[in-house]
């Protein structure tokens, strides 16, 4: 039985540390396109790839031409394809890295009471006004934003720019406001903007009871640093939206635990 001589491989603090910003990187994208339609568009690209190279080691030399046509230009190809997951892994970024994030997190550590309270105050109104909703079945698509993309949202909502309130959710979903057709965005702790039309997910494999109030939430979620509260119009379920997934039929309880992680 062979031995084989360790000595060579000489690690450093630096290679470790590399090693483990790789895996940071890779599980932070899987992260991003997991449950999402990126992941099978992935795995086609991986597939087409396996066999490039196997087609090459055959020295099947027409379709060796054609899949090597289409290596030459996979990056452009994987920018286009993946550019709004792209676009969420730099938000994500730059989020990590923000000044305001890092005080955040100063206050969180040094004023955790603070925080909470401040929290439970900031989203009451939005849980009271999501029960008055769901009693009454009225259907509502509520966005939070952590950065409020003005040529995003802006050119295709209504700007209201409001404190958050119970009556003013529950007035701008009633079904004769002329604001209720779209969603309601929240960022910076005000109604920024109601009655937004926003893209709808690509996914094919969500349930069929999902209209486009869902598909919505769910597509915003995919796009932009987001996450979406989805009342049913026929039903009064739940739905909680992020990183193009959704839990559905959540109470209230977990409703709260959810806007105080994540708002």
């Amino acid at each position: 039985m062979q031995l084989h001589d360790l000595s060579s491989f000489n690690f450093t603090f630096f290679d470790v540390l590399d090693i483990v910003i790789v895996a940071i990187i890779i599980y932070q994208l899987y992260n991003l396109i997991r449950g999402t339609i990126a992941a099978n568009i992935f795995i086609g690209l991986a597939i087409i790839c396996l066999m490039y190279f196997a087609v090459q080691a055959l020295h099947m030399h027409l379709l060796t031409k054609i899949l090597e046509n289409f290596m030459n230009v996979g990056l452009l190809a994987l920018i286009v394809v993946f550019q709004q997951e792209i676009r969420r892994f730099l938000l994500l970024v730059g989020k990590n890295a923000s000044l305001q994030r890092n005080k955040a997190w100063w206050r969180y550590f040094f004023g955790k009471n603070e925080v909470e309270k401040n929290n439970l105050a900031r989203i009451k109104p939005i849980i009271d006004a999501c029960k008055s909703l769901k009693q009454t079945h009225t259907g509502a698509l509520i966005v939070f934003a952590k950065y409020y993309d003005e040529q995003f949202f802006q050119n295709s909502c209504e700007v209201v720019d409001a404190k958050i309130s119970k009556r003013l959710l529950e007035s701008i979903f009633q079904k004769t406001s002329p604001l209720h057709d779209g969603a309601v965005v929240i960022a910076e702790n005000k109604i920024k903007a109601a009655s937004c039309i926003l893209p709808l997910t690509d996914n094919t494999d969500l349930p069929p009871q999902f209209g486009l109030r869902h598909r919505a939430g769910i597509g915003v979620s995919e796009a932009n640093d987001a996450t979406a509260i989805i009342i049913s119009e026929e039903t009064g379920e739940l739905s909680y939206a992020k990183h193009g997934r959704v839990k559905m039929n959540i109470g209230f309880a977990e409703l709260e635990k959810l806007l105080n992680k994540d708002f």
